[in-house]
């Protein structure tokens, strides 16, 4: 049988299927297979894609480390599945920047907070919007380890304490102007929140009573967390510093200094033995703690660092940067992951990835990356055919529609 080559468009209306000039398609489907769709090394994978369509500022995995969510500035939350890194769910509920996301304990509830309309709140795992919480133009957030209180840190409100219910309007309004960061102790009795005006405030919870100021940061305190056993507070700032602090006291334990530039984040092993700080430098400093050891230089982004997270295990750490991208680092060594987080609508040209379902869930991940077997592929093969695409991923890219049908053209080979 003569093998026939079809363009397949997925425009506003659904999918559009139709046959090809032969050898046009085929020098079009040729130049990409010649760039390789199948097992690649991460730097060949990762070609072009972007997890979103602006820079990513909040991530946060959930309890049992199999989903890691990653917020954004392009107003959207993603859901992403661990360790593989394939993208199931894209929560579009927020009109403005989404800068801060946040899981609760029992893994039923996302949080994700933007300046409009203040936090909203999705069930896990359906992604169901729940509704929204009215916080006060919120930049950060965090939710206690019991899941009932959820606070919020305003630049221009402080910070808020709401019950975390849909529609909770009662509130703890606490003051620490220009507020920023927050993170809550794992005993769920300390508040701690971090500001522009260079101090980290100590408060009780529930009550939200405040304990005490610490001072000795020379810039903006960007970046808040807690260890595991609450012992110890770390604080990341523009005065490129890192500063341990121990709790409940709040006494200086130590600076970590000779950041290379402004920090936007910090993150602690569930053990508490080791430290990630990033910021405007475009990397990662990874500490060892208590040994001595100098810090290791993870490098990769192409972009000012904000967000880090690290999974429950203590194993992966994720990074989330201005360049759109969101990475994976083994721990301890700090190595790359070879996964990568792909979003095709937000990704360049030079992307290639596949998009099938599995269980009834949809996914995207890049060439090369095992598929399910009996998987239904929608960008591998003819929109809902069975594939067989578990080792070879047979997609030659696609290229961005000029046309008036909006969404992307994808070729394949039948």
């Amino acid at each position: 049988m003569k093998p026939e080559i079809y363009a397949i468009q997925r425009g506003r209306s659904g999918w559009k299927l139709s046959r090809r000039d032969l050898a046009a398609a085929a020098a079009v489907a040729g130049a990409a297979a010649g760039a390789g769709c199948g097992p690649q090394r991460q730097p060949e994978r990762c070609k072009g894609a972007a997890a979103h369509g602006k820079r990513v500022k909040g991530l946060a995995f959930n309890p049992d480390g199999k989903v890691l969510a990653s917020a954004s500035d392009d107003g959207s939350v993603k859901l992403w599945t661990m360790p593989g890194g394939a993208l199931t769910k894209t929560l579009k509920a927020l009109p403005d920047a989404v800068s801060s996301v946040a899981i609760s304990p029992n893994g039923l509830v996302l949080a994700a907070a933007s300046r409009d309309p203040g936090v909203a709140l999705w069930s896990l795992p359906e992604g169901n919007l729940l509704g929204h919480v009215p916080a006060h133009s919120p930049v950060a957030l965090a939710i206690s380890p019991d899941g009932r209180l959820l606070a919020t840190a305003s630049e221009s409100d402080g910070i808020e304490l709401w019950p975390l219910v849909v529609g909770g309007r009662a509130r703890i309004h606490l003051l620490h102007p220009q507020a920023n960061s927050v993170a809550i102790s794992p005993d769920g009795r300390l508040l701690a929140s971090g500001s522009w005006d260079q101090t980290i405030k100590l408060w009780s919870l529930p009550a939200g009573k405040e304990i005490k100021t610490l001072k000795g940061h020379a810039a903006a305190v960007r970046g808040l967390a807690i260890s595991r056993d609450g012992r110890t507070l770390a604080s990341a700032s523009w005065d490129r510093t890192v500063r341990l602090w121990s709790l409940p006291g709040g006494d200086l334990v130590t600076m970590l200094p000779g950041q290379a530039g402004n920090l936007n984040a910090v993150a602690l092993t569930p053990d508490g033995k080791l430290l990630a700080a990033a910021g405007a430098s475009q990397t990662i400093k990874l500490w060892s703690l208590g040994d001595g050891t100098p810090p290791r230089t993870l490098e990769g982004h192409g972009g000012v660092v904000y967000a880090l997270a690290i999974s429950p295990d203590g194993r992966v750490l994720a990074s989330g940067s201005e360049d759109k991208t969101v990475k994976l680092w083994s721990l301890p060594d700090g190595q790359p992951l070879p996964v990568c987080l792909m979003d095709l609508q937000t990704s360049s040209s030079d992307a290639k990835g596949i998009e099938y379902t599995s269980g009834g869930a949809s996914y995207t991940q890049t060439c090369g990356s095992p598929i399910p077997p009996g998987a239904i592929c929608t960008c591998n093969c003819v929109p809902g055919a069975v594939c067989s695409c578990v080792s070879v991923c047979s997609c030659v890219g696609h290229t961005s529609s000029s046309g008036g049908g909006g969404g992307s053209h994808y070729w394949y080979p039948n």
